[in-house]
């Protein structure tokens, strides 16, 4: 690619295939908070423009204080077979309630939902190895109805990035294009991979 109108639209054509499709290799991408802290998220939507990036979040997880405290989040996603890697940052924010709360509680899969009906949020100490699920959730699928008692603690995390970063590697040397959104959208120049 030698154009930067095709690189962003790489980028978006990248990651909505990752919303459709969860063996596609940018499913799950890392997501960094200011505070040094990484992990793998699954993404759930990415908006037109590239302008938002949607996960979900447990509500006790340590990452919805830092997030509120600071707004910004960064996220790395790599196709190994295309030698691809993204990098993005911008504000970010924790919605809990509201219609885009409500609508991506809705839309999840019972199984998905599952995980916010653990005791203790992602981090809590435990007297044990072992998930924090009910012990009579641990090896069945809740029922809907069971799963609603867990809407208290999720959350969606928005990411609305403000720079993007295209790499990919090759024998040749690669190329890499840094593109930041401005009033306009995204202007881009080409740097040295």
């Amino acid at each position: 690619m030698n154009n930067l109108d095709e690189i962003l639209g790489d980028a978006q054509a990248r990651l909505d295939a990752v919303v459709a499709d969860r063996h596609a290799a940018m499913h799950c991408p890392v997501v960094g908070t200011p505070d040094g802290e990484m992990r793998i998220m699954v993404l759930r939507a990415v908006a037109p423009d590239l302008a938002a990036l949607r996960f979900h979040t447990d509500a006790r997880s340590p990452k919805v204080a830092t997030i509120a405290r600071y707004g910004r989040a960064s996220v790395l996603a790599y196709d190994p077979a295309a030698r691809v890697q993204l990098r993005l940052a911008g504000s970010a924010r924790i919605e809990q309630h509201g219609a885009l709360a409500d609508a991506a509680w809705d839309a999840a899969a019972v199984f998905s939902r599952r995980c916010y009906l653990a005791t203790h949020g992602p981090g809590a100490p435990l007297a044990e190895a072992g998930s924090a699920l009910p012990a009579d959730l641990l090896a069945r699928r809740p029922s809907l109805a069971e799963t609603e008692a867990a809407r208290d603690v999720f959350a969606v995390l928005v990411v609305e990035p403000d720079t993007l970063d295209w790499l990919r590697l090759d024998a040749q040397g690669g190329v890499r294009a840094r593109f930041e959104r401005g009033a306009q959208g995204w202007v881009g120049n080409w740097v040295a991979p």
